[in-house]
């Protein structure tokens, strides 16, 4: 698929399918164990994936017409089920879970893409299909890499997903940044350039990705993906690759009181 919306999707079957993977040879103290996201375990995160699944889903179908809207409680019940559910069945789940919403989102025709927009229930107005799968994708990439990050301290986003997510936080899905920056710990405004790409993040009143050919005050070092994973709080010094360094108006620890994570 050509579009934005395609792309997106074939990331997603490309997450979906690396960490099921995974998650079949992990061991029952391995699915206890600490992952990426520092108050879950391995099992948690992957109840966190499979919940939004259902729930992503749930919206899908109603933008489909092929069902209702969900209610108001309806996603407080599905994380009330998922997190009832034994680390192991947490585990199963997940899989048949995501399959089931990656699935659904490959049937959409090509020429539907461009039209389809989606109610994620939070935002002012429904937001184009690539959108809302970019929203799904910066769910997946960042906790498959808090799965795979408790077996090996060295992992990184896939190539893929962090290139698509540069492209959507610099475009469709911009205001995630919005909620993600805290622009006012920072000592001054900055332009910090990333290396051998064509993306700048922008600290100022707020935080944002552009393409805008900006006068750098600061440079970042290192693979986009870092970059990816410093946005969503995710770049701490022990998962920090060799290599990545900051110069400039700002340094590496400020940027990371700037992107705390949630």
């Amino acid at each position: 698929m050509t579009t934005l919306a395609g792309r997106t999707i074939a990331a997603l079957r490309s997450e979906h399918d690396n960490l099921a993977g995974i998650v079949s040879s992990l061991t029952a103290e391995q699915l206890t164990g600490p992952s990426g996201a520092s108050e879950w375990t391995v099992a948690d995160v992957l109840s966190h994936l499979g919940s939004g699944a259902e729930i992503t889903l749930a919206g899908l179908r109603a933008a489909l017409g092929e069902a209702e809207k969900p209610g108001a409680d309806f996603n407080q019940g599905v994380w009330d089920r998922w997190n009832a559910l034994s680390p192991q069945d947490q585990a199963a789940g997940w899989a048949t879970s995501d399959a089931a919403l990656v699935t659904a989102l490959e049937a959409i025709p090509e020429e539907r893409h461009d039209e389809l927009k989606v109610d994620m229930g939070f935002l002012p107005e429904p937001i184009p299909l690539a959108s809302f799968a970019a929203m799904r994708l910066s769910e997946v990439a960042q906790h498959s890499w808090d799965v795979r990050v408790g077996a090996d301290p060295e992992a990184a986003l896939e190539e893929l997903s962090a290139q698509l997510l540069a492209e959507h936080l610099s475009g469709g899905i911009a205001f995630m940044l919005g909620f993600i920056g805290k622009p006012g710990v920072a000592r001054e405004d900055t332009v910090l350039e990333i290396n051998k790409t064509p993306y700048r993040v922008v600290i100022a009143d707020q935080v944002r990705l552009t393409t805008e050919a900006l006068p750098g005050t600061a440079t970042f070092d290192g693979p986009l993906e870092s970059v990816v994973r410093l946005a969503y709080g995710r770049l701490a010094p022990r998962y920090t690759p060799a290599g990545v360094e900051v110069t400039g108006t700002i340094t590496l620890d400020e940027l990371r009181t700037v992107f705390p994570g949630f």
